[in-house]
Protein backbone atom coordinates (compact mmCIF):
# COMPACT_ATOMS: atom_id res chain seq x y z
CA UNK A 1 0.00 0.00 0.00
CA UNK A 2 1.24 3.56 -0.97
CA UNK A 3 2.03 5.97 2.19
CA UNK A 4 -0.58 8.15 0.25
CA UNK A 5 -2.68 5.49 0.98
CA UNK A 6 -2.38 5.01 4.27
CA UNK A 7 -2.19 8.45 5.51
CA UNK A 8 -5.71 8.82 3.31
CA UNK A 9 -6.78 5.75 5.22
CA UNK A 10 -5.68 7.07 8.53
CA UNK A 11 -6.95 10.82 7.97
CA UNK A 12 -10.69 8.60 7.33
CA UNK A 13 -10.18 6.50 9.95
CA UNK A 14 -10.07 10.11 12.26
CA UNK A 15 -13.01 11.67 11.00
CA UNK A 16 -15.55 8.92 11.72
CA UNK A 17 -14.22 8.72 14.76
CA UNK A 18 -15.55 12.15 15.12
CA UNK A 19 -18.36 11.81 13.67
CA UNK A 20 -19.73 8.76 15.94
CA UNK A 21 -18.32 9.89 19.19
CA UNK A 22 -21.36 11.26 20.31
CA UNK A 23 -23.17 8.65 19.81
CA UNK A 24 -21.13 6.13 21.20
CA UNK A 25 -21.21 8.47 24.33
CA UNK A 26 -24.81 8.56 24.77
CA UNK A 27 -24.85 4.77 23.99
CA UNK A 28 -22.12 4.52 27.32
CA UNK A 29 -23.93 6.44 29.45
CA UNK A 30 -26.97 4.80 28.66
CA UNK A 31 -25.82 1.10 29.24
CA UNK A 32 -24.09 2.41 32.34
CA UNK A 33 -27.60 3.92 33.97
CA UNK A 34 -29.25 0.18 32.71
CA UNK A 35 -31.32 -1.39 35.70
CA UNK A 36 -30.78 -4.84 34.43
CA UNK A 37 -28.14 -5.57 30.97
CA UNK A 38 -29.27 -8.43 28.97
CA UNK A 39 -25.32 -9.52 28.54
CA UNK A 40 -26.76 -13.27 27.30
CA UNK A 41 -28.62 -11.54 24.37
CA UNK A 42 -25.64 -10.17 23.61
CA UNK A 43 -23.37 -13.16 23.79
CA UNK A 44 -25.06 -15.61 22.50
CA UNK A 45 -24.66 -14.57 19.00
CA UNK A 46 -21.38 -13.25 18.85
CA UNK A 47 -20.51 -16.51 20.31
CA UNK A 48 -22.42 -18.20 17.51
CA UNK A 49 -20.49 -16.39 14.96
CA UNK A 50 -16.92 -17.09 16.69
CA UNK A 51 -18.04 -20.89 16.46
CA UNK A 52 -19.17 -20.63 12.88
CA UNK A 53 -15.90 -18.70 11.89
CA UNK A 54 -13.81 -20.92 13.54
CA UNK A 55 -15.41 -23.99 11.87
CA UNK A 56 -14.87 -22.65 8.58
CA UNK A 57 -11.30 -22.38 9.22
CA UNK A 58 -11.32 -26.12 10.40
CA UNK A 59 -12.68 -27.12 7.22
CA UNK A 60 -11.42 -24.31 4.77
CA UNK A 61 -8.06 -26.18 5.82
CA UNK A 62 -9.43 -29.54 4.39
Amino acid sequence: MQMWEQVLLGIGAVILVFIFWPGVKVAMQKSKEAENPDWQGVLLPIGVVVLFIILLVVFARG
